[in-house]
């Protein structure tokens, strides 16, 4: 057989194994939002501790937020739980929603820290993008310290969640071998949506004051924009107004009308990228070129000034009434001419700024939230015709009345009543004891001393002989050291004054300790008991305006509390404090079973110019705790009770 017409043998071997494939990225599963955390880097820091728990490392870590859903995710806020001290020293990618400073304190946070986009606020969908991560993805890196937590304990957060109620986010699986977290939010079911407008946007929300920011003119490099500031508390306020932002993008403001710089400074432009950019314009003329600017508004007189003023609602000083006084004081506005970097030199290309925060000089604490593109905001014609013009691009910033953490009063207030003779003063270090260094010390624990009611009329430095007398007459006890002082700007006295059978009536009084006077000052007290039976005032306008709280302000002539002076005699005298009193009427007609002597004549709750003041713990009711107003009478005969029927029983 020759070798063509033998039989050919192939042996066929088997296929080599194919590599298994990778595990897919976890977000391929998901079909809503996707949500990771990754924990980068770690590595012990100086200081080293011998307690595990109080050591310092560095950390950086990246979240991510991806839009796989059907719809948009608009002005979107991420939630983050940090359980380990974290302290975040820098963010990329994103901002603190609350507009915090950094480093910042992660503990400050009641339940999670919230990040929101910039400059990706809003993040589009893979189907309208053909899956460009640059406008459907969004990833947040942190740099920070945290403590505690050695090597091998992973320090992940607990979740992560989208602060938006039409999401529901289950809770996130734990990689720890990859040191990161992740979960996919989904649409929730139950949530009835939002009506959006035509254009697509967000509907503006409420708050306790609302800050719009809207473009009127865009160019290639510059754009107008009106800041408007809107007071909607009936109990908030702002005086002397101080506002501030983060430039994010490089902008410098050029030009203002209405408000100014706290602080003209152009250096940072001359020795920086926009000096090297713009080389011939001339940077005398520009106002502020800080990261942080801080704006503050004019002084009436300046309204008029055509370089600086002509903008409506501008030039008053700073103030910011409720709306309750005076709706047309109770907004603010200015104009800003701001100069943009590249990339941004496109007259389409319009951001704002980030990290909005206002505060006054003696007004409540506010907590402003990110920006949020809202519809156009819609101007009346200024020529007077019936029509309306639109702005280019409007934002809106929501702030909210805030406490914060570890935060002092700013007032306080006393009790008296005709049927005692004590007088129950502000609480000991009511508005916050300051640190001493050297001097006489006080003690910061122990209660206030009674005092006669003259005492009030001094400032605390001046009232020691006149508590320690009074001690000596009331045989009261005298710790040692003395009390300290309330160190507050204002306090409150409020004296039950009279008590009959169809009515009753108190005094109120207010003093400023400052050397500066409020102008269009206003009180709010909340009667839980005896709201209802309010009748009127006799030296202040006073108003029953709901949720039990009665409104005061200073009738024409009494709406100035100044401040405190020198007595007659400088030498010897002590300083006189500014003082306003009232008294106010009450009817027992519509409070059947009011009981004044119990304490249902004393307000739960004291407001001076928006700011919630420290309140007594004891009434003049025989010194009776506020919470359980037992007096001692109350219980002497209690304890007799008790003692009769012990005697009784067989």
């Amino acid at each position: 057989m020759d070798w063509c017409s033998r039989p050919s043998f192939v042996l066929l071997l088997p296929p080599p194994p194919q590599p298994l494939a990778p595990r897919p990225p976890p977000d391929v599963f998901c079909n809503g939002i996707y949500l990771s955390y990754v924990l980068e880097q770690r590595e012990k820091i100086h200081p080293f501790t011998s307690d595990p728990a109080d050591q310092p490392y560095s950390f950086g870590a990246t979240a991510t937020v991806l839009n796989h859903g059907a719809s948009d995710l608009l002005s979107w806020t991420l939630l983050i739980p940090f359980r380990h001290r974290e302290l975040i020293v820098s963010v990329g990618g994103g901002v603190l929603t609350n507009g915090s400073t950094l480093p910042y304190n992660t503990t400050l946070d009641a339940n999670a820290t919230a990040f929101s986009g910039y400059p990706n606020t809003d993040l589009k969908t893979a189907i309208e993008t053909a899956n460009d991560l640059s406008q459907i993805e969004a990833k947040i890196t942190l740099v920070g310290t945290i403590f505690g937590s050695p090597p091998p304990v992973v320090p992940l957060p607990e979740f992560l969640a989208l602060d938006d109620p039409s999401y529901s986010c289950p809770r996130p699986t734990v990689y720890n071998d990859s040191y990161a977290v992740d979960t996919c939010c989904l649409p929730n079911p139950n949530y009835v949506p939002n009506d959006t407008n035509v254009t697509g946007f967000l509907p503006r929300l409420s708050g306790d004051l609302t800050i719009s920011y809207d473009v009127l003119q865009s160019y290639g490099s510059s754009y107008l924009a009106l800041v408007t500031i809107e007071n909607h508390n009936p109990l908030g306020r702002l005086d002397r107004w101080q506002l501030s932002w983060e430039w994010a993008r490089n902008e410098f403001i050029q030009s203002m009308k209405g408000a100014y710089p706290s602080v003209v400074d152009v250096s940072d432009c001359v020795f920086g990228k926009q000096g090297q950019y713009y080389q011939d314009l001339d940077f005398s003329k520009v106002l502020s070129c800080k990261r942080n600017p801080t704006i503050v508004d004019l002084t009436p007189w300046r309204y008029n000034d055509t370089d600086l003023g002509r903008i409506p609602h501008c030039c008053r000083n700073g103030t910011i009434l409720p709306p309750e006084m005076d709706p047309e004081q109770a907004v603010s506005a200015f104009q800003v001419q701001v100069y943009k970097m590249p990339p941004d030199l496109n007259r389409s290309v319009l951001f704002p700024p980030v990290n909005w925060n206002i505060s006054g000089t003696f007004n409540p604490d506010y907590q402003c939230g990110h920006p949020i593109r809202v519809s156009p905001t819609a101007f009346p014609d200024s020529s007077g015709l019936d029509s309306d013009s639109l702005a280019l691009a409007s934002w809106q910033v929501v702030c909210n009345i805030s406490r914060p953490k570890g935060a002092s009063p700013k007032c306080c207030v006393s009790f008296s009543a005709f049927y005692n003779d004590s007088v129950v003063p502000c609480k000991t270090c009511a508005c916050g004891c300051p640190a001493r260094t050297s001097g006489p010390t006080c003690n910061a624990t122990a209660p206030a001393l009674l005092l006669p009611p003259e005492a009030l009329l001094v400032p605390f430095d001046n009232r020691t002989a006149k508590a320690l007398a009074w001690a000596e007459i009331k045989h009261f006890n005298v710790p040692s050291p003395l009390p300290c002082g309330d160190y507050c700007g204002v306090s409150i006295n409020w004296h039950v004054q009279t008590n009959y059978n169809k009515g009753w009536s108190a005094r109120v009084t207010l003093f400023n300790w400052r050397k500066d006077q409020f102008a269009d000052w206003f009180l709010a007290v909340r009667m839980d008991k005896a709201y209802a039976g309010f009748e009127q005032m006799y030296s202040f306008n006073g108003t029953a305006m709901g949720d039990n709280t009665i409104f005061m302000q200073g009738d024409p002539g009494l709406n100035y509390l100044n401040g405190e002076v020198n007595g007659n005699n400088p030498a010897s005298d002590p300083r006189v404090p500014g003082k306003q009193q009232s008294v106010i009427s009450f009817t027992k007609t519509k409070t059947p079973g009011i009981d004044i002597i119990a304490g249902d004549g004393y307000p739960s709750k004291v407001y001076f110019n928006g700011v919630e003041c420290s309140m007594p713990d004891m009434i003049p009711a025989n010194w009776a705790p506020r919470s359980g107003r037992i007096g001692l009478v109350t219980l002497f005969s209690l304890v007799l009770a008790v003692v009769g029927l012990v005697i009784l029983e067989p």
